[in-house]
């Protein structure tokens, strides 16, 4: 079976190896909107500063132009030339911050919606991290969680109609949900928990956040969603069980996706690897976040099989 994990390993390997033997790596710069100006200089400087030991290899950055701002100057969120420059010349990218306005603009949709759809970056992977989480029942606990959000379908395909009818206007969105895109979400969530394992083994046991067996929990409404979530369910729980390695060595569980929320902030040490369809796994990786003080706290990498968009 295909593993999308070790795909995405192999080709991060071969770049920093080709980079490590040429003494050059390429990182795009796409600092977008608004804070992004701030951050993506910043982290220049702090990836500027690592010592040699960390990374062997010579920095070269490639500033590059997209957001919210740029389509008001110019008609287009993401220009092919970006698009150009990130597959011909560039080993990953940085991707700073995009003011999206909440209200339809003719013409324009999210940049960073698009960078997903076209560098084929179908996992967003958000660790949360915390010795001492502040949980909605007043206890403090050491969190160790990582949520892998599938990138690139659900109602985020955006496909909305507006329609007149006999009670005034209604709206439809159409929500994907495809075996393919769901397989891909299920390896990278087992293959992480199975990684993330033998990290862990590496540590004293008392040092240890998550002190259990690798687990998965598969975040859906297929009670009440039973043809899309259904086969969202059906597909990532086939991954593990089609896959020995998952099957002997991974733990899986299942929640709705109301009830995940509720738990994740009553008791967020229940959880290793969390994976969702591109909505849910939105709301709760940036909910998730509140718990260890703010967005900002969070790092988060849109990860494909051979290229990485790093976002704060």
């Amino acid at each position: 079976m295909h593993s999308t994990l070790r795909a995405a390993q192999q080709a991060t390997r071969r770049a920093v190896s080709t980079a490590s033997a040429a003494r050059t790596l390429t990182i795009g710069l796409i600092p977008a909107d608004g804070i992004g100006r701030e951050v993506i200089p910043a982290a220049r400087r702090v990836l500027e500063a690592l010592p040699g030991a960390v990374m062997p290899a010579r920095l070269r950055f490639v500033d590059l132009d997209a957001g919210f701002e740029h389509f008001q100057k110019h008609g287009v969120a993401l220009p092919e030339e970006t698009l150009a420059a990130l597959k011909s010349d560039c080993d990953g990218a940085l991707f700073g911050a995009v003011s999206s306005p909440s209200h339809k603009v003719a013409g324009y949709s999210s940049p960073i919606v698009g960078l997903r759809k076209q560098m084929d970056l179908y996992a967003n992977v958000r660790p949360v991290v915390s010795g001492a989480a502040a949980t909605a029942s007043g206890e403090r606990r050491a969190i160790d969680m990582l949520i892998i959000r599938e990138n690139t379908e659900c109602l985020y395909v955006k496909q909305e109609e507006q329609h007149d009818g006999p009670g005034g206007k209604y709206a439809v969105a159409k929500r994907v949900i495809s075996e393919r895109a769901s397989r891909r979400a299920g390896e990278m969530a087992f293959a992480m928990a199975l990684q993330r394992d033998a990290m862990r083994r590496q540590l004293p046991e008392a040092e240890r956040a998550w002190k259990g067996r690798p687990k998965v929990t598969v975040v859906h409404k297929s009670n009440v969603l039973s043809v899309t979530d259904g086969l969202w369910r059906e597909t990532v729980r086939g991954v593990h069980a089609a896959n020995a390695a998952y099957a002997s060595g991974v733990d899986v569980e299942e929640q709705l996706v109301d009830s995940m929320v509720y738990r994740m902030f009553r008791e967020p040490e229940a959880f290793d690897v969390v994976v969702a369809p591109n909505m849910y796994g939105d709301i709760i990786s940036d909910g998730a976040a509140a718990l260890v003080g703010s967005l900002g706290l969070v790092p988060s990498a849109n990860v494909g099989d051979s290229f990485v968009v790093g976002e704060p």
